[in-house]
């Protein structure tokens, strides 16, 4: 977090003394309720819908924290498990699931999730990336070049790839003015910038800052985990329900929906 704050001060805006001794010691005090990532998420990796004939979609879920499910208790309780469920419903057939996705990764990361996302020959890559770029100061132009490499790479191979861009990360409840709204310049910045990089790059990008973060800054204390910054059970369901209606028009417009 403190990367946010040399970022604001040196390089986003210029602010007064004073202004900058209060964002410093607001950055000082996230730091210090927010725990680190002990546990890993639940493994939400498998097939999903055996009860369904054929081959199997095969669905990759790359990206950070939120893509991965932290704080989530079962895997049914993560984001892709999620979406894979409503696909292997939706699309009456079985999905097998793979996530390369882990905590605290940055977009730097990806080159690294797309390696072992290939080994498995994906029908379909959905990816969340963004808000550890935004907290630890990672050069935003250079993020989103690494996310436009990425959703290339996926589509070279005939993959399907739907892109999470950065929410507003000022919505988190420990986010204090003026910490909050560098918090959301940045994610706002991000954000356009994914969604340039994803669309040149023949990808599909959803905004997550619009469909998502109205209903966390609505309803924090059920949308957000014990740590106050990840998601809880009932916030991944949002996200995954979101997500689903862009994941199922983008895949219509592939061709692989048809019904």
């Amino acid at each position: 977090m403190t990367g946010l704050i040399g970022a604001a001060l040196g390089a986003v805006v210029v602010v007064p003394a004073g202004m900058a001794a209060v964002i410093l010691g607001q950055a000082r005090g996230v730091q210090r309720v927010v725990p680190l990532a002990v546990q890993p998420p639940p493994r939400g990796e498998g097939l999903i819908g055996r009860r369904f004939p054929g081959r199997p979609l095969t669905v990759a879920i790359l990206g950070d924290s939120f893509a991965a499910g932290y704080g989530a208790t079962r895997p049914r309780e993560t984001l892709g498990v999620m979406l894979a469920t409503a696909l292997s419903r939706r699309l009456g057939r079985r999905v097998q699931l793979y996530r390369p996705a882990f905590v605290g990764a940055l977009s730097s990361d990806l080159p690294h999730q797309v390696d072992a996302a290939l080994q498995h020959t994906p029908d379909v890559a959905v990816i969340y990336i963004g808000g550890n770029d935004v907290t630890r100061f990672s050069p935003l132009r250079s993020a989103a070049l690494h996310l436009g490499e990425a959703v290339r790479r996926l589509r070279a191979v005939g993959c399907h790839v739907i892109v999470g861009t950065c929410p507003d990360l000022g919505v988190l409840p420990p986010l204090r003015p003026p910490l909050r709204w560098l918090a959301t310049l940045r994610s706002q910045r991000l954000a356009a910038a994914q969604t340039a990089a994803v669309v040149a790059a023949g990808g599909h990008p959803i905004a997550l800052a619009d469909l998502l973060n109205p209903f966390f800054r609505a309803d924090p204390v059920r949308m957000f985990g014990a740590d106050r910054f990840h998601p809880s059970p009932d916030g991944y369901a949002r996200a995954a329900a979101v997500t689903l209606p862009p994941l199922l028009a983008a895949l219509r417009a592939e061709g692989l929906l048809t019904r």
